[in-house]
Formats: C-alpha cells, structure tokens, sequence
C-alpha cells in the first residue's frame, strides 16, 4: 500500500514538474511583432480666421498612440506585440524622402497622415505595393473612386458620406428646398459637388445657388453683407454652406435675409467624431484621449486610432502579423471594429472606405446619427452613405 501511495505521490510530482517546465517554456515564447510607422509632415501655421481655434500641430499622432496601447493591451493574451514609430517629414522636405530612407521595406503597416497629392505618390512607390496604407487625412471622393490605389484603406468618411447624412436628416425633418452657398476653393466645390450629389439621390431641391466672392475680411463686413447676399427669390428650408477652410461660414448664423438652419461645413455638420458625442462608451474614450493629449479629439486623432485599432484587431483574430493575411480578414465579412458609435465599422471591400455611422452635430450638441432610422439597404445600412458598390468608379478589389 505505501508503494502506491510513493508512485501515486511520484506521478504527481512529475506531472506538477512537466506543467512547470510547460509554463515556463511558454512564457519565454518570444511575442509575435507588429510593427506600425507613422507618417505625416510638419504643418506652417495658417492665418487664423478665430481665437477660438488655435493651430493644433500634432492632429493625429495621440490617437494612433491610443490605439498602440489598446492594441497591446489584448496582445498580452495573444502573444503579439504592437510596435509604433512615428516620422515627421520636414515642412520644406519631400515626403517621398522619408518614406525611402526610414520605411521602405522595414514596415507593412503605414498610417498616413497626408493630403491627397501625397498619398497618391507614395502609394504609388514600389514599396509602397508591398505595403498597406491606412489614410488618416482626406475626405476625396476621387481617391474612393477613379483615383482609388488596392493598397489604401480610407478611415475618414468621405464628402460623399457627409453629404449623404445630412441629406437624410433633412429628408427626415422634410427640409426639402436648400440655397447652396459655395465658397471659392477647390475643397469648397468638391463639397458642393457632393451635396448636389446627396440632394439628387435623395430628392432634395437646390432652389438657389450663389458662390460666395468676397475678398476683404468677413469679420468686419458680415453683418451688413451676409443679408443682402443671402436674398433669394425663392424660399427655402435650410441655408447649405460650403466653406471647408471656415473663411465665412461661421458668419452666416442669424444674419440671413429670411431665419433658416445653416448645415454643411459650418452650423449643423457632418463628422465621425466630436466632443458633443458621449453614447455607446465614447465618453471613456474621450476622457482617455484628453487626459493623454490635454485637448479633445480630433477627426484626424479619431481616424488614425481606428486605424491603429483595425490593424490590432486583424492581427488579433488571425494570429498572424503577415500583410496578406491580416488585410484578408479586414476586408472580409468577420471584420467588426469597435468605433463607439453604435455600429460596428467595417471596410468596403471594392474601394477601401471604413463603413461607419456619421454624427450630425452642432456646435455643443449631438443632433442625430446617420444613417437616419428608415433608410434601408440589402447588406448594411451604412452602406446608404456615400458610393455604395454598383456606384463606384474604384477598379480594385481584395
């Protein structure tokens, strides 16, 4: 009996010293790498039209940061370790430059911080074919269409998506009738391109139209001008605005001919993320964010970190840090990412926008989120903002 008892005891102990050995063995397993760059340039500081918007130089970086350590916050159970380095061009340097001397061929994963010009030449760079790029910066329905690159993922959402669900706001509230004012930039028409889009799709009826010309200081003269200049013939339900770089939007509000909502680039807009916002957990994320960065998030913060977070959450579901890999899963229907704005995001696989929900916010309130109750479509609603697949113009696929 004491035999067995001295064996039983013996088998024990050798299982307890096998499992030990085990652990540690795997323990020691070096973790997986993930390695993430980071590119943008340094800024010149723009002529401020407002006090109440200083220059914030480092849009963007903060959040991919914030992506980086929920990304390794999982990868402690996964084995796999997110690495990112950032690189900032110099304001009179070529970006082509840096992305040759410090990334090419040593990362997969780019976030990119960059205008569309940009974009499109380093997408276009030999290396760059072997590598994902994660746009971070435009709004471009081109480059979401004829100018779309396979190896480019869009995580902000388009004019066209903008359009579309402030188009869908106003078909709810029946503001059917809208006076487009245009002002004289390029980004300004591409806006106003994509609100004739939206209110052709959607029924809505551009009664007047006027391009916004003048020259001088709109602070000092606004309010004797904006009420002659906003005369119409017609009546209408909502003054629309297309004014991307704030020269005269905010200026509109209460100083029209007849009292009608502003919406567009100024009064009630379009974003995918604003500080208004506090459902679905965006208040811990927003409170993260400005502990971090001592400001509120910002469109360019919010996009690199989904960006950073797609990557973490590819690479986490396949247990794999191989481009080919990793980029057939974020394209795939398994694909869901936690954006806290009630839906879960996903990537359109015929052009490589993010699908996602757009808040329609004003300036210290959330008003709606699109897509809008009652527009449906076959597959996602998301997919009744901006180009839906038999619309697109974008020749590649996964």
């Amino acid at each position: 009996m004491q035999s067995n008892n001295t064996a039983f005891h013996g088998l024990i102990s050798f299982l307890l010293i096998f499992l030990l050995l085990n652990a540690s063995l795997v323990c020691a397993k070096p973790k997986q790498q993930i390695n993430i760059a980071y590119l943008s340039q340094e800024q010149a500081i723009p002529p401020q039209l407002s006090s109440w918007d200083p220059f914030i130089k480092n849009k963007g970086i903060i959040g991919a940061e914030l992506g980086i350590d929920d990304d390794n916050t999982t990868g402690e159970f996964t084995g796999q370790q997110f690495n990112l380095k950032t690189f900032i061009a110099p304001l009179e340097g070529a970006v082509t430059d840096t992305f040759n001397k410090e990334i090419s061929s040593k990362f997969q994963y780019v976030v990119v911080n960059l205008p569309a010009v940009q974009l499109n030449q380093l997408s276009d760079l030999p290396a760059a074919k072997k590598m994902l790029l994660f746009d971070v910066a435009t709004v471009d329905d081109a480059l979401r269409n004829e100018q779309c690159r396979r190896n480019v993922l869009h995580l902000l959402p388009s004019r066209a998506m903008r359009a579309d669900a402030l188009a869908q706001y106003m078909m709810k509230k029946r503001w059917t009738k809208w006076f487009l004012i245009i002002g004289q930039a390029q980004e300004d028409r591409l806006f106003a391109d994509a609100i004739k889009r939206s209110a052709k799709r959607f029924g809505m009826n551009i009664v007047a139209e006027k391009t916004w010309e003048h020259t001088y200081d709109a602070r000092r003269t606004i309010q004797s001008d904006v009420a002659v200049f906003t005369q119409t013939d017609d009546d209408y339900d909502v003054l629309v605005v297309a004014d991307e770089q704030g020269q005269f939007g905010d200026y509109l509000d209460y100083r029209t001919w007849i009292p009608r909502p502003v919406i567009g680039t100024q009064g009630l807009i379009a974003t995918p993320w604003h500080k208004t916002h506090e459902q679905w957990g965006a208040v811990q994320i927003q409170n993260r964010f400005k502990e971090k960065a001592g400001r509120w998030m910002e469109e360019p913060d919010y996009a690199a970190y989904l960006a950073v977070r797609a990557i973490g959450e590819a690479a986490t579901r396949t247990n794999a840090n191989k481009l080919n890999t990793v980029k057939d899963y974020m394209l795939s229907d398994a694909f869901a990412l936690n954006g806290y704005t009630g839906n879960p995001l996903s990537f359109r696989s015929w052009d490589g926008q993010l699908r996602q929900p757009v808040l329609l916010v004003a300036p210290r309130s959330l008003v709606a989120v699109a897509p809008i109750e009652g527009f449906l479509h076959p597959k996602t609603e998301l997919d009744t903002l901006g180009y839906d697949q038999p619309e697109s113009q974008c020749k590649w696929d996964k």
